[in-house]
């Protein structure tokens, strides 16, 4: 049931040194209410969750016409938004700069207890595989990613010797990963 730790990135740790995990699998494979189930479980047990969610495909968190919007289209490199109760930076990302990979963002993140990813399948940190029936696709990532520490799934999985869990078992799921990282509360305090 261990993992290969030679398999791991060493770069890939969250703030403070806490544990970074990801939930990974086909599109329509259930990844985000994976990753929605796993976080509000944490947090109801008092844990302090960060999360980082990659696309393939270009976004805006911002609308035409807006303040920012117009500082953005000025030319300004990051545009922060602030409000009494959240804050948001953009950041545009230049012409030949490339897209950060997960190593390089999970410095921005605050002190927290754990990070959970939904994307970056293609990194060397430690993932949960997330299989559904009805996913565009259905070729197992655990049989060629040695970084797959658990599946959950709404089908029987007999090709594997890694834990199976039924994909809503949340509570099953997150004492699992709270025991296999070791996740402490408070230890993003700062």
């Amino acid at each position: 049931m261990s993992m290969d730790p030679s398999k791991l990135s060493p770069d890939i740790v969250g703030p403070n040194g806490v544990p970074v995990l990801g939930v990974t699998g086909w599109k329509n494979s259930g990844k985000t209410a994976m990753v929605a189930g796993i976080v509000g479980e944490l947090t109801q047990r008092g844990y302090r969750v960060s999360t980082v969610k990659h696309t393939h495909h270009a976004f805006d968190l911002d609308r035409k016409g807006t303040d920012s919007f117009r500082h953005r289209a000025a030319g300004a490199m990051e545009v922060a938004l602030v409000s009494g109760t959240r804050w948001a930076l953009m950041h545009e990302n230049r012409e030949g700069e490339g897209e950060p990979g997960l190593p390089d963002f999970l410095p921005r993140l605050e002190p927290c207890d754990v990070v959970i990813v939904e994307g970056y399948k293609r990194e060397a940190y430690p993932k949960l595989e997330v299989r559904r029936i009805d996913a565009s696709r259905n070729d197992p990532f655990a049989l060629t990613d040695p970084t797959v520490f658990a599946i959950a799934s709404d089908h029987p999985v007999d090709e594997t010797d890694k834990p199976v869990f039924s994909l809503d078992d949340i509570p099953a799921i997150t004492d699992f990963i709270i025991e296999k990282f070791g996740i402490k509360r408070n230890n993003g305090k700062r």
